[in-house]
């Protein structure tokens, strides 16, 4: 499996990782969390010699995390793909914080997915896992073969996702980390959707307290 993370700007002002997810046999291709700069992605997929994607898997709605999924989408095809209870939140600038962005950013995913969906990039297997928290529809890409996990906004190097924002909550993030994320594989490494990747036994110490780590 080929793997790039793409740090790119988005329109409110913060670094968001986007991953391109490359099946060498096939050359099946998936772009997580294109949040902005679609000229810097783009140039990334030309030269990883890829003409049409698979698929855009969103990890959740928010707008640094789609800024740049029409632009992608035009360019290279893809089925978009979001949890199904935050595909109609697309639809809602107060949920999505897209007002900001004065051409009105509205897409729509083409497929929802739902918690244990598999997908698939040639013979590399992905798992949803939803981890509702950060937002009601939020989810996490597990590949058990890879020993990785792409945490979106849920599970940060040290801390987790906001959760005072619409349809966010403190109680069901923690649930979350600590039922579906915390019982995977020590050695599993993370990729989540702003700063540094961890792995999940460098994560579990801070659920115990409740306390973020200090950098």
């Amino acid at each position: 499996m080929i793997l790039k993370r793409i740090q790119v700007n988005t329109l409110i002002g913060q670094l968001t990782n986007c991953y391109i997810v490359v099946d060498e046999n096939t050359k099946e291709t998936m772009v997580i969390d294109p949040g902005g700069e679609p000229e810097k992605i783009l140039e990334m997929l030309d030269v990883l010699e890829i003409d049409k994607i698979k698929y855009i898997y969103l990890t959740h709605c928010h707008g640094d995390h789609i800024g740049a999924v029409k632009e992608i989408k035009e360019a290279k095809g893809g089925k978009i793909l979001v949890h199904r209870l935050d595909k109609e939140s697309l639809f809602n600038p107060e949920i999505s914080f897209t007002i900001w962005n004065q051409d009105g950013l509205i897409i729509d995913a083409d497929s929802r997915v739902e918690d244990n969906d598999l997908i698939h990039l040639g013979s590399t297997e992905f798992k949803v896992i939803h981890t509702p928290g950060h937002t009601a529809g939020g989810t996490c890409l597990y590949c058990e073969k890879e020993k990785l996990l792409f945490s979106g906004d849920t599970l940060f190097r040290g801390t987790w996702g906001r959760t005072d924002l619409p349809t966010s909550s403190f109680e069901d993030i923690i649930n979350s980390i600590t039922n579906k994320l915390a019982i995977l594989p020590d050695d599993t490494i993370v990729y989540p959707g702003h700063g540094k990747s961890t792995r999940i036994k460098e994560e579990e110490p801070i659920y115990l307290t409740l306390r973020p780590r200090l950098p």
